[in-house]
């Protein structure tokens, strides 16, 4: 069960509500995507109460019967694709299609063009709130597919404004799904025109904005305002536009998703954080500007780096690279750098100084690109940011100038990664106490907006270095009690 996710008594729940007021198996489908957080999809498999090995041998028996080769799937893959970690070629879409009996649309596998007015029942329903039962009031209503985008769209809205509104709000599994599927409609609009200039200048400086204020904002209220504004872009896409209006919009639109992704990545969604990648990805590839598609190639390393698989990231951050090509530039420079702390992290000291010292050539023959400090602009802070990490890691912190200290630095949480690895190379080098007791005042020191998973995952880790003998050290208790008693500011409810 993904992040987010109710578990399957909700989906079980549904199909016997389903059966007892005979709905269709779409309308059942359509519930359990809406209340439970989950992908169409997989919504289709849980309506039908299959577990991901049922659909496998499914596919097979359908294959089978029909003549149509030995499938390509397997429970992993059910699994990626439900989850928006991989998509099925076309000719598994096809399969998937006729297993389901439903259409790549309605599998959430495809935009619907359609200019019909075919009224269907779709069948409304409520996720549960906090602390609540879910309930089964649901209610059907005879309208067509334009009424039905703009309800889910004004309702939508309105969820993201009411978080805002109330800063308590958790990123449960309702929020999940709203912002699943305004990532899903931003990738439907992505193919389909009728914007004045005016609208585009109006949209490129609340881009700017973002860009600016993303440094210092915390991740989930900035997450919830980016799809009100992605909202907006959807609607502005939704019809395919000359050229250069079209170039406009996909930047923005690329912009737009790579912070949420960053914000997910922040907020410990690694799920969602690699989708919304994923159409920064699609966004800047349709472009087809080579250093749009380099930085969010240099921007997804990242994910990898802080959530485990150091090879993804230097496949990434080399892929930048070339895509960047050789003239200097942000793209180019992030990827070396994000190459130099990978490689450091793997032990590579010799490849990783190379690593950052080409980052460091690259950026001396940058044009200065003003004092503005913007997300995604590699500056000289991001540049020290990445030296400081990498050199920590190579175990010379003698060479790393403490530039973290200044109170009015705009990035909030720069300065509590590097003291947290700080802290971490101290444990390694045995100083066990000493290292707590520095992750510990890294962790007061952070606003509690910013204690994201990033942050608290990371301290944790250093107490993974803990030898059993010194885990009843005053400073490792000290820090293992604080960790206790710390709820990241990505709080998902288990329901």
């Amino acid at each position: 069960m993904a992040r987010g996710e109710h578990p399957p008594a909700c989906a079980r729940g549904w199909r016997e509500h389903a059966a007892e007021h005979q709905w269709t198996l779409w309308q059942t489908v359509q519930a359990i995507h809406g209340c439970c957080g989950v992908s169409l999809l997989k919504a289709h498999r849980l309506a039908r109460g299959w577990s991901a090995r049922q659909a496998v041998q499914e596919m097979e028996d359908l294959c089978a019967r029909h003549g149509l080769g030995e499938p390509r799937a397997s429970i992993d893959l059910i699994n990626a694709w439900e989850n928006n970690r991989a998509r099925p070629r076309p000719q598994t879409i096809d399969l998937l299609a006729r297993l389901y009996r439903a259409n790549a649309v309605r599998l959430g596998l495809a935009a619907d063009y359609c200019d019909d007015t075919d009224d269907t029942k779709v069948v409304v329903v409520h996720a549960a709130e906090p602390g609540q039962a879910m309930r089964r009031a649901s209610y059907t209503v005879e309208r067509g597919p334009a009424d039905n985008h703009v309800d889910d769209e004004a309702g939508r809205r309105a969820l993201f404004h009411q978080a805002l509104l109330s800063p308590t709000t958790p990123l449960n599994g309702r929020m999940l799904a709203e912002v699943e599927r305004t990532r899903q409609d931003l990738d439907r609009t992505l193919a389909l025109s009728s914007v004045s200039d005016d609208q585009l200048d109006r949209l490129d400086e609340q881009v700017v904005r973002y860009r600016k204020e993303y440094i210092t904002s915390a991740p989930l209220p900035m997450l919830y305002r980016l799809m009100l504004e992605i909202s907006e872009v959807s609607r502005l896409t939704a019809a395919r536009q000359p050229a250069a209006v079209q170039r406009r919009l996909l930047n923005a639109t690329t912009m737009l998703a790579l912070l949420a992704a960053d914000a997910l990545m922040k907020l410990g969604d690694t799920r969602q954080a690699h989708a919304w990648y994923g159409t920064a990805r699609t966004a800047a590839d349709d472009m087809g500007d080579l250093r749009l598609r380099a930085l969010v190639r240099a921007q997804q390393a990242m994910l990898p780096y802080y959530y485990g698989d150091l090879s993804e990231t230097l496949r990434l951050a080399r892929e930048a690279r070339m895509l960047a090509g050789s003239a200097p530039s942000s793209p180019a420079a992030l990827g070396a750098a994000a190459e130099a702390r990978a490689l450091a992290r793997l032990g590579e000291h010799q490849a990783a100084r190379a690593a950052l010292a080409e980052a460091e050539r690259i950026f001396a023959k940058m044009p200065r690109e003003g004092g503005d400090h913007l997300a995604f602009r590699f500056s000289e802070r991001r540049l020290r940011f990445y030296r400081t990490c990498t050199l920590l890691e190579l175990g010379e912190a003698d060479e790393v100038d403490d530039w973290t200290a200044n109170p009015n630095g705009p990035y909030t949480i720069d300065p509590v990664l590097i003291t947290l690895d700080r802290a971490t190379r101290l444990a390694r080098d045995g100083e066990i106490e000493e290292a707590c007791r520095l992750a510990e005042r890294a962790l007061l020191n952070v606003p509690p907006e910013h204690r994201t998973s990033i942050v608290v995952n990371r301290a944790r880790a250093l107490l993974s270095l803990v030898p059993p003998a010194q885990r009843k050290l005053p400073a490792v208790r000290h820090l293992n009690a604080m960790l206790a008693d710390t709820v990241p500011q990505f709080v998902l409810e288990r329901t």
